[in-house]
């Protein structure tokens, strides 16, 4: 386990601090501002507090070295753009996201509680999104009045059709907290396991493709390297997607959602091929142009936005949006090879983690990771995964669902 020097945090504070951070769960389902305050806040605190108490060594580690080299990229690409402002404003802060990782992880050193506090609030917030989600789902409406838009589920999202993802993204690191739970009463593994279930089949009808995607690959890369609720998770797994085939089969709208318009959007049942859609082929195109016109530190972060719409990158249908949803194409095209490379190599790192866990299993019969940092590395995999289309890597909430992981991401 790793071990930071402590000034000797009250238990108190350390408790109070400790739930505070956990509130970042149901938060999240607020909208961006209420969780970027908070993280920004808490990271401003700590960094005050690790550095007048001289607890330097929490900073030293390859992930935050790491993730210290891409913001400095970032901040570089800013200052050599054409508008240094706007984007500075999405890469100056964004240290922020780093601190907060390491600050989690300080508070898991300290206080061993906050696992508890965490794995509650999920339980909570996921239970009631569930319940709510369904609700919706039958009904027409959520529980605060919210329709459904265009036959897909959002629950107290609203607007926002980000249900899935919350689910998807963060559903790894509460199975984590699960697995690494010690004393579960019967009851609460039984409801577990209910609710499990009820989670991936909400996320099939929230009718998010790609979270649906990341979700079942996070699930095969936990049922084949955990050791523990292995059985758990492949029962859970086998009964959702049975329901999954059921509704599929009896439902004309989630069949039209999944089947047919993917078919039609990738382009199966035409000669042209498409990235994903016409829509999401035209913006890749565009960023690729912007890469290639500036390849090392590209046109510097958020500024995709502004660029998408100069005759010689628009391409396509649809070649401008805030960004080309794509974390890989982004950062090609605002950071350049050079941001996209520590992108690519904290990827291949994690395949290389995975790799090494097998290696050791095969020739030492042991476990280098255990099944609570498996899960993790499941999340952590699906926020980084290429070959899916993304939201914008400098936005707070996504970038919060790699933080928090990142954070938990250590050996206990």
């Amino acid at each position: 386990m790793t071990t930071f020097s402590s000034a000797n945090l009250s238990p108190a504070f350390l408790k109070i601090i400790s739930i505070l951070c956990a509130c970042l769960v149901p938060l999240l389902v607020t909208g961006p501002f209420l969780p970027d305050l908070m993280v920004s806040s808490l990271s401003a605190w700590f960094l005050y507090y690790s550095l007048k108490h001289k607890i330097y060594n929490v900073y030293r580690n390859i992930y935050f070295y790491f993730f210290i080299g891409f913001w400095l990229t970032c901040i570089l690409s800013s200052l050599l753009s054409d508008d240094i402002l706007l984007s500075l404003k999405a890469s100056v802060f964004y240290v922020r996201i780093g601190i907060f990782a390491i600050f989690i992880s300080y508070l898991i050193g300290e206080n061993k509680k906050i696992l508890d506090y965490f794995y509650y609030a999920f339980l909570v917030t996921f239970l009631l999104l569930t319940i709510d989600g369904y609700f919706q789902y039958f009904t027409g409406s959520n529980l605060f009045g919210y329709p459904i838009i265009d036959f897909r589920v959002s629950s107290f999202f609203g607007n926002e059709l980000i249900l899935g993802s919350y689910l998807a993204r963060l559903f790894p690191l509460f199975f984590a907290l699960f697995v690494i739970r010690a004393k579960k009463k019967p009851q609460e593994v039984y409801l577990v396991f209910i609710l499990f279930i009820l989670i991936d089949v909400l996320i099939f009808i929230a009718g998010e493709r790609v979270s649906f995607v990341l979700l079942n690959l996070s699930t095969l890369f936990v049922i084949i390297f955990i050791s523990s609720y292995k059985w758990f998770r492949f029962v859970v797994f086998i009964i959702s997607l049975c329901i999954i085939i059921f509704l599929t089969i009896n439902d004309q709208k989630l069949y039209s959602r999944y089947i047919k318009s993917t078919t039609e959007s990738i382009g199966l049942n035409s000669s042209e091929k498409f990235f994903f859609s016409p829509t999401h082929d035209s913006l890749i195109r565009t960023a690729f142009k912007m890469f290639l016109d500036k390849p090392i530190l590209g046109h510097g972060p958020k500024l995709f936005r502004v660029k998408c719409s100069d005759p010689k990158y628009a391409t396509g249908i649809s070649p401008c949006n805030i960004h080309p949803h794509n974390f890989y194409i982004q950062l090609l095209a605002e950071t350049g090879i050079i941001g996209f490379l520590f992108l690519a190599g904290l990827f291949f790192y994690f395949i290389f983690l995975s790799i090494k866990h097998i290696f050791k299993y095969i020739i030492y019969k042991t476990k280098w990771l255990s099944d609570y940092q498996i899960c993790l590395l499941s999340g952590l995999l699906i926020t980084v995964w290429p070959l899916t289309t993304n939201g914008n890597i400098f936005t707070n909430n996504l970038m919060l669902f790699y933080s928090l992981q990142m954070g938990f991401f250590r050996r206990l």
